[in-house]
């Protein structure tokens, strides 16, 4: 493991050899006596990092090391998507280079722009005053809804996933996943199972680019302004359908601060935070060919979200993740089936 230091001379450990890093950009943008490298922290699967050389300021993001499953951390996938999107308007981080030869620096690796702005981990925006937490969550409305108006194919993304039939291939994944788990049975989750499989909509030839965990905190706002000027973390993207996204973008109005950070339970209006319904309009004022969404896309959101929750539980108790991680998501495994159970009864919300 090696070592970098940044302007403010604090050491951070980097898994590559800064001085084979600091040739490399020479060769491609021309000699500078000066290389910053900066460990981004957060829950990234793959390893990023801040780079400056030169009048340069980048982001790298590349594989790491060890084993990898087919299909896992595949950066070129993600640099395919920044290069298609970019020259389109969407809202994504100018791609610089992508370099396969893992040689280099041990693993593929890619560089981006490195982009200004605000990141908001809280669906609760606590940090803006009351006026700007609208816009902020409509600026949101809008990048998604800018995204989903691209079709893949006039962009060189038609054969970037299976097009048709996504929620029943999707609901087949996650029904498979939940029932092949180790965790102790959660009735709620085999019922949502069966109340999805039974309640299916018919494939309606929609094909857009699906994020797969398009939410707050991987968007970055205009320092000043309440846009979106980045996408981040293309990793789990694939040609699906648009309202998976949007199903998944209103969890937050369904679920409570204490599950993951929603909002169920504040005062909205209050806060200055959209109802569902005016969040969902300004969404659907951008993406108009879009169908209507349905209760059926909230509560596959929910399900899949639980079934996700299961598997980091899982993985806590087989000792491939923090113990930490099993006491603090496990039990939300079953809170989120509750929630999408009561999309289904059209019931209240319990909080």
């Amino acid at each position: 493991m090696y070592e970098a230091k940044n302007s403010r001379g604090n050491s951070y450990p980097i898994d590559f050899d800064p001085e084979a890093m600091h040739a490399f950009l020479d060769g491609q943008f021309g000699k500078s006596r000066d290389l910053e490298i900066e460990r981004i922290s957060g829950g990234q699967s793959n390893p990023t990092y801040f780079i400056a050389h030169g009048g340069q300021r980048m982001v790298l993001r590349k594989k790491p090391f060890g084993p990898i499953l087919p299909g896992a951390h595949a950066i070129e996938r993600e640099y395919r998507v920044l290069a298609a999107l970019h020259p389109a308007g969407v809202p994504v981080a100018r791609p610089i280079l992508l370099h396969e030869d893992g040689e280099l620096l041990g693993t593929p690796f890619y560089l981006m722009e490195r982009v200004e702005g605000r990141v908001f981990s809280d669906c609760s925006l606590p940090d803006l005053e009351s006026g700007e937490r609208r816009e902020i969550w409509m600026g949101l409305a809008d990048a998604l809804a800018r995204m989903h108006s691209i079709e893949p194919a006039s962009v060189g993304l038609g054969d970037y996933g299976k097009p048709g039939n996504y929620f029943e291939r999707q609901l087949g994944r996650w029904t498979k996943q939940w029932r092949q788990s180790s965790s102790e049975p959660i009735p709620a989750i085999d019922r949502l199972a069966e109340w999805l499989a039974e309640n299916m909509p018919s494939d309606d030839g929609m094909v857009r680019l699906a994020h797969g965990d398009f939410r707050m905190g991987n968007l970055l706002f205009h320092p000043t302004e309440p846009r979106v000027v980045a996408i981040l973390d293309w990793e789990l993207s694939t040609l699906g359908h648009p309202l998976a996204d949007l199903g998944f973008c209103v969890m937050p109005w369904h679920t409570s601060p204490d599950e993951y950070g929603g909002t169920l339970g504040l005062d909205r209006a209050e806060f200055g935070i959209p109802e569902e319904a005016e969040f969902v309009a300004r969404y659907m004022a951008g993406a108009p060919s879009v169908a209507s969404l349905e209760p059926f896309h909230k509560v596959f959101a929910l399900f899949r979200f639980a079934v996700i929750f299961v598997g980091i539980a899982d993985r806590a108790m087989a000792g491939s993740a923090a113990a930490a991680d099993a006491a603090e998501v496990g039990p939300l495994a079953k809170r989120f089936a509750e929630r999408a159970i009561e999309i289904v009864e059209g019931g209240k919300h319990r909080v």
